[in-house]
């Protein structure tokens, strides 16, 4: 094909691996000389629709389409050959949202119904009618194949930041509608990702009522409106994943199947818990992300884990802002955390004594791993410093803590992980301390900050402290020398 200079223009493969498929079905060769079962294995790697364009180019594989096992239909791919970007706004959305819902239909509607569907992924835009067909096309391969697993994925045609309240309101009308439309659909779907709706208050809760054989719900800038309150029971949910939304509460009421949850970005300014626990009985992995503000509440353990004792991984990301967790003393967490093994503690801020994570050490007497992320991640960050002091942003502080037990000693720590070590006081008193309440320590593993591309683009004005860590060989022995631990073995430089 050539462009408009007369020059032949090279197309872009979808990936590497749908590449390497097509360059071998165009040389029919080794690719076309595998067994019937391995193709298949690796066709259902890449997009379908990458797949099908693949054994378009052989005759031996025009037969694998309707074979496939695992059918993931996506936007992006339609959009790569119809290329939107040359039409504006609405236009260019529509006319993908209209491809999909044909492709949706024609592949669903051709396949072998011996072969059933072990996985089905539909990562469309919310659209009126197109929305309807894609779910009607879904209920009817539900109806007449075997559907292990399926999934919906939805976008609305404006991205979040160019949404008015009114938008996100119409968004969540459009949704309600698609829901009633394609009530067979919502109830064969195993997982559902939503973003940029803004329900009534029992929107969501008739979304889980609906999809019955649901188990991983993900809500991205989802709500009911300001300080609202979200009360979730379901039978089947084994995965929330809920991502800023201007929820004040969210109650999890009863979900006897929940194992993980994540919760980033709430709004809380009253005196409430923004998470309650009701009958959550399998609840092993919590996630938690926020940047903390003056004005917001601390967040209490003890409170929060009155009634889920049944924490395993804990992972607590702080946004390079105020630690709004607040230490407490073992003997109100460790009936609490008598199960927890893993703690992440992510995005604590430079500069100041983060002693104050032993008191999970405390707390925790099953722990096993311990991961603390030291780091000022700029790109994250408000910078300015009138915008910082109206939005009640903090300035770094310590946290104030002490040791409730001195000669107390941790039996099953194992394992320490720092990411943003540096030699230097702050971090050396820590693994002291570590150690010394750590008797059976196996490793240390001390990494430089994490990595982000995108610092490199900082306003000049933000004064980046260079990394001192160590990293020739001299540099390192002298940092364990330091750290004076009886067993130096057990100090691994990672970066």
């Amino acid at each position: 094909m050539k462009n408009k200079n007369g020059r032949r223009r090279r197309t872009k493969p979808a990936n590497n691996e749908a590449a390497a498929a097509a360059a071998a079905a165009g040389n029919g060769d080794r690719l076309t000389k595998l067994p019937d079962d391995l193709l298949i294995n690796i066709l259902e790697r890449v997009d379908t629709l990458d797949a099908i364009r693949t054994c378009i180019l052989s005759k031996r594989l025009l037969k694998f389409p309707t074979m496939l096992s695992h059918l993931f239909i996506s936007a992006a791919s339609i959009s790569r050959h119809h290329n939107p970007a040359r039409e504006f706004g609405i236009r260019g959305m529509l006319r993908i949202s209209h491809a999909i819902a044909d492709v949706t239909d024609n592949i669903l509607s051709t396949r072998s119904p011996e072969i059933t569907i072990s996985k089905l992924k539909i990562r469309f835009i919310l659209t009126k009618h197109d929305a309807v067909s894609i779910g009607n096309s879904v209920a009817r391969a539900m109806a007449t194949q075997k559907v292990d697993t399926a999934e919906f994925e939805m976008v609305t045609e404006k991205a979040y930041v160019e949404c008015s309240p009114d938008d996100l309101v119409n968004f969540a009308r459009q949704f309600n509608t698609f829901l009633g439309a394609c009530p067979d659909a919502f109830a064969g779907l195993t997982r559902l990702w939503l973003r940029n709706l803004r329900f009534d208050e029992l929107g969501i809760p008739d979304i889980l009522s609906t999809c019955k054989r649901l188990e991983s719900l993900h809500l991205t800038h989802c709500d009911s409106g300001m300080d609202s309150v979200l009360q979730l029971e379901h039978a089947q949910l084994v995965e929330l994943d809920v991502d800023s939304g201007y929820f004040e509460r969210i109650e999890l009421l009863c979900l006897p199947k929940l194992q993980r949850l994540s919760y980033n970005n709430w709004f809380c300014y009253g005196d409430r818990s923004p998470l309650y626990f009701g009958f959550v009985p399998q609840l092993s992995k919590l996630s938690i992300r926020k940047t903390g503000v003056k004005s917001e509440k601390t967040l209490v353990l003890s409170e929060l884990f009155a009634n889920v004792p049944s924490i395993r991984d804990l992972h607590l990301n702080f946004e390079c802002e105020k630690i709004w967790v607040l230490p407490e003393c073992p003997k109100l967490l460790t009936p609490l955390l008598s199960k927890l093994q893993q703690v992440n503690l992510e995005n604590i801020p430079e500069g100041c004594d983060f002693s104050w994570t032993m008191f999970i050490l405390e707390a925790a007497p099953f722990l096993k791993e311990l991961c603390i992320t030291v780091w000022d991640h700029w790109c994250i960050m408000v910078t300015d410093k009138e915008f910082r002091k109206k939005r009640g942003y903090c300035e770094k502080a310590e946290v104030k803590w002490k040791l409730s037990a001195p000669g107390l000693k941790h039996k099953n720590l194992v394992k320490l992980t720092i990411y943003g070590f540096q030699p230097d006081d702050n971090f050396v008193r820590y693994i002291r301390r570590v150690m010394e309440l750590a008797v059976n320590m196996a490793e240390i593993s001390l990494h430089d900050r994490k990595v982000c591309g995108r610092c490199g683009n900082l306003d000049p004005k933000i004064k980046v402290c260079p990394s001192r860590y160590p990293r020739t060989a001299e540099e390192r022995k002298q940092t364990t020398e330091e750290l004076g631990l009886a067993s130096p073995s057990v100090v691994h430089f990672r970066s």
